[in-house]
């Protein structure tokens, strides 16, 4: 049955407030851990104010000697912008110090943001061969008993046995996400969960039907197939409150204020050098408050997670600190959530085991 996490996700507007905001994340991070959340997930982005800690390698590590129970998942680490061999060494070290509670979620990097890639001197059409390259790299040398050798399109390498070895074995839990509905069957064509983007309810149920489908075409039987379901997540921004009009008052203006400020650096860039990544004739779910924010009281909220736990997914990543809202908004809404929503649907998976 579904399984509940937060994807921890700080927007701070000004350089004066970067520190306080890191230090409020970690204390939400704490709290998570204390109220049972099954994952804490970290972003990266760069530059903008869009996520306080930019640095989810570093910020996991801070989060890791601070929890003892709650895994920690990258939602995703933008590997494009990385020397994978850096990266696996540093992946390798989290998942020694967690013990085993990392989950490494592998993007390509950002499919908005061209300022990311300008900063660190990455042409951002090689995105996605970086990406690739980089994965199989990484794979390779988390796994690799005798060191080996790597001569691709962007790097050229003479690697030793990586140390130290990671704590999981063959390697770290991984996970790849997928921000389109081909991206998903290409995944289901290679049997592998994956971590889907906000979409509407309706886009939702279409991608897992045919992801479904397409894992069983592809030849997977029907526990690989319910394996996949099981450990793929869909993203919700959620805000609980006592009663629907107080979550509404809450929630709809900082979602709003969140859409907003994510927008404006991009747009920005836009009017001085004329690059936009993605051309969008409407706006996407994502930045629409019907398809993309749950909101209200428990039993509202709850019965918005009955309607994607239908759908077969295995979780939901929850976005409970939207934009401007003040910490303690998003603590209350998380205990409300983990206090008032989440036990009906522990209660059915304790059954269901």
């Amino acid at each position: 049955m579904l399984k509940f996490s937060n994807f921890l996700f700080p927007e701070s507007r000004e350089p004066e407030s970067d520190a306080r905001v890191i230090r409020e994340s970690l204390e939400e991070a704490k709290l998570c851990d204390e109220l049972g959340v099954e994952v804490l997930w970290l972003a990266e982005h760069h530059f903008d104010g869009n996520c306080a800690y930019v640095d989810p390698v570093t910020f996991a590590a801070a989060v890791a000697a601070c929890t003892r129970r709650i895994r920690i998942g990258f939602a995703v680490a933008q590997v494009s912008l990385h020397h994978p061999i850096r990266l696996a060494e540093q992946i390798a070290l989290l998942d020694n110090l967690t013990e085993g509670r990392l989950i490494v979620g592998l993007g390509r990097g950002t499919a908005y943001n061209v300022y990311e890639y300008q900063g660190y001197g990455i042409d951002w059409q090689e995105a996605g061969p970086r990406y690739a390259e980089a994965e199989g790299i990484m794979l390779q040398a988390w796994t690799s008993t005798e060191g080996f050798e790597h001569h691709g399109q962007f790097w050229d390498l003479k690697v030793p046995r990586l140390r130290p070895a990671p704590f999981t074995r063959p390697h770290p839990t991984v996970l790849r996400a997928a921000s389109s509905e081909e991206g998903a069957l290409h995944l289901a064509r290679r049997g592998l969960p994956f971590l889907m983007n906000v979409q509407s309810l309706e886009a939702t149920r279409a991608r897992l039907a045919a992801y479904r489908a397409t894992l069983a075409e592809s030849g997977f039987d029907a526990a690989h197939v319910a394996d996949c379901m099981a450990n793929s997540w869909v993203w919700r921004n959620v805000v609980v409150a006592e009663t629907d009009a107080e979550a509404a008052r809450i929630g709809i203006p900082a979602f709003e204020a969140m859409q907003e400020h994510r927008r404006a650096l991009r747009e920005r860039i836009y009017a001085e050098q004329g690059i936009r990544m993605v051309q969008e004739v409407a706006p996407p779910a994502r930045v629409q408050v019907d398809h993309a924010l749950i909101y209200g009281s428990p039993a509202t909220v709850a019965a918005k997670m009955a309607e994607i736990d239908e759908t077969g997914v295995g979780g939901v990543i929850c976005s409970f600190r939207l934009g401007p809202m003040p910490a303690a908004a998003a603590r209350d809404s998380i205990r409300l959530f983990m206090t008032h929503v989440a036990p009906a649907f522990q209660a059915r998976r304790s059954a269901a085991e």
